[in-house]
C-alpha cells in the first residue's frame, strides 16, 4: 500500500471533528471567525490550490495552541494559520505593527528617557493620539519601561567564584519592562550555589516580530538566540527563562514557524521554574526559607505553558515554599495574546475573553496572582486590579538569604 504524504503541521490528519473549535477562546468571544478548524487545515486546502487566497479571519487567532493541545490527531492547527499570516498576512497598521514587533527597538529608546515616556503614555491626549493615528487601543494600559536596562543592572564580578553556572536568557520583559524579576532570578540561583552567566548576546526571542508578519526579521533573531544558547549548552550550562512564551517560541516555533533545527539544544532550554523544581525536588539544593513568610497565591496558568505542560513544575515549585497557600483553577486564556490585545480592532475581543478569568481571579481573594507570562500579568493587573508576581519573584521574596 502507498503511503500518504503527510506535511509539516499533519493538516491531511484533521478529522473534522470540532474538538478543536470548543477550546477555542476566540469562538466564544467574535462571532466573524471561523475557528481553528476552518482557518487551519481546511483553510489550508484552499490555500495549496490558490498561493493568493488570504482569509481575514486568520488575523483572529490568538496563537493560544489550545487547539493544538486539544486535537486527538496530532495536526498542529495553530501552527497552520500562524504559517498561513506570515505567507499571506498584511498589517492594516504597518507603522503600529512595526512598532509592536520590534521590541528591542522600542524597548532601547523609552529606557533612555523611562519616567517622561511613563507619564505620557498615561495621559488622554496621547492615548487619543495612538488609538486615531496608529490603531493602538486608548483604553490599554502600557507596560512601564525600568530607568535602567537589567543588563546595565547585572553585575558580572558578582558571580564570580561559583564552581557550577546556569545562563540566562531573560528576554525583553525584564531587559527594559522589569529589571526586578531578573535580579530575583540571580539571587534565587545564588542562594542555591550557582553562578549566572548572561548569553553572549541575546535578542528578543520574536514572538512579536512571528505575530505581526515580520517572518524573515524574526528569524534573523533567531539565528543569532540559536547561536549563543548552543555556546552556552556546549560549555556544560542550561539555559534558563522566567518567560513562557520565550521558552515556547524558541524551544518550538522556531523549529515550526520558522524551520530551524532547535533539536540540539532543546532539551537544555527550559523554563527557571521547571529547573528549579527539579534541583529542590531531586534533594540537590536545599533553600532556607523565612518563618515569618505567608502568601495566599492564585496561579494562572498561561496559554504556552498549558501547551509546554510544564504549569505541574511552577506550582510544584510554589508548594514547596512553607506558608503558601496554593489555588489553581482551571485554565482560562486571559485574552491578550502578546500584541493582539493592544489593537483596537482586537481590544472587545481580549476584554471578553479574559472576563471570566477576572471574576475568577477575583473571587479567589488572593494575597497575589502567580504566572510566568508577562502579558498575562500586564492584562490581570490592568482588568482584574491584581497584584501579580512570577513564582521566581515569590520564592525570591520566601527565601531567608541571611
Amino acid at each position: 500500500m502507498q503511503e500518504i504524504e503527510i506535511s509539516a503541521n499533519n493538516f491531511e490528519r484533521c478529522l473534522k471533528c470540532d474538538i478543536c473549535t470548543r477550546v477555542c477562546p476566540m469562538m466564544a468571544a467574535n462571532p466573524y471567525y471561523p475557528g481553528p478548524k476552518q482557518a487551519g487545515p481546511d483553510g489550508e486546502r484552499y490555500r495549496l490550490k490558490d498561493p493568493a487566497f488570504y482569509d481575514l479571519t486568520l488575523k483572529f487567532c490568538l496563537n493560544c495552541k489550545r487547539c493544538e493541545v486539544a486535537c486527538p490527531s496530532g495536526v498542529k492547527v495553530g501552527d497552520i494559520i500562524q504559517m498561513a499570516r506570515l505567507k499571506y498576512g498584511r498589517q492594516s497598521h504597518p507603522v503600529r505593527d512595526f512598532t509592536l514587533a520590534n521590541t528591542d527597538l522600542v524597548g532601547t529608546l523609552a529606557t533612555v528617557a523611562a519616567p517622561a515616556v511613563n507619564a505620557m503614555v498615561r495621559t488622554a491626549p496621547v492615548k487619543a493620539l495612538m488609538h486615531s493615528l496608529f490603531g493602538v487601543d486608548s483604553r490599554r494600559t502600557f507596560p512601564e519601561y525600568g530607568r535602567k536596562k537589567f543588563v546595565d543592572m547585572f553585575d558580572p564580578e558578582s558571580q564570580k567564584g561559583f564552581d557550577r553556572y546556569v545562563s540566562y536568557f531573560h528576554g525583553c520583559y525584564v531587559n527594559y519592562n522589569f529589571p526586578r524579576l531578573g535580579l530575583d532570578l540571580v539571587k534565587v540561583i545564588n542562594a542555591l550555589g550557582y553562578g549566572v552567566h548572561l548569553l553572549e548576546k541575546e535578542k528578543c526571542c520574536g514572538v512579536a516580530k512571528i505575530s505581526n508578519g515580520f517572518g524573515a526579521s524574526a528569524r534573523h533573531q533567531a539565528e543569532i538566540n540559536a547561536s549563543s544558547i548552543r555556546k552556552a549548552v556546549a560549555v556544560g550550562e542550561v539555559v534558563l527563562s522566567t518567560s513562557s512564551t520565550c521558552v515556547f517560541t524558541m524551544r518550538d516555533e522556531y523549529e515550526h514557524l520558522l524551520g530551524m533545527d532547535m533539536s540540539d539544544v532543546r532539551g537544555s532550554l527550559m523554563l527557571a521554574t521547571k529547573w528549579l523544581y527539579s534541583m529542590m525536588e531531586s534533594g540537590k539544593v536545599r533553600p532556607v526559607f523565612r518563618k515569618d513568610y505567608h502568601r495566599k497565591v492564585v496561579y494562572h496558568t498561561p496559554c504556552h505553558m498549558n501547551k509546554l505542560g510544564w504549569s505541574v513544575f511552577s506550582t510544584g515549585l510554589l508548594r514547596m515554599i512553607p506558608g503558601i497557600e496554593l489555588i489553581v483553577p482551571d485554565q482560562r486564556c486571559c485574552g491578550i495574546a502578546g500584541t493582539f490585545g493592544f489593537k483596537k480592532e482586537n481590544y472587545d475581543y481580549s476584554q471578553k475573553i479574559g472576563s471570566g478569568l477576572f471574576d475568577i481571579l477575583k473571587s479567589c481573594n488572593a494575597d497575589v496572582v502567580a504566572t510566568d507570562c508577562e502579558t498575562c500579568k500586564w492584562q490581570i493587573e490592568m482588568s482584574a486590579g491584581l497584584e501579580v508576581m512570577n513564582p521566581v519573584s515569590i520564592l525570591a521574596e520566601a527565601l531567608d538569604i541571611s
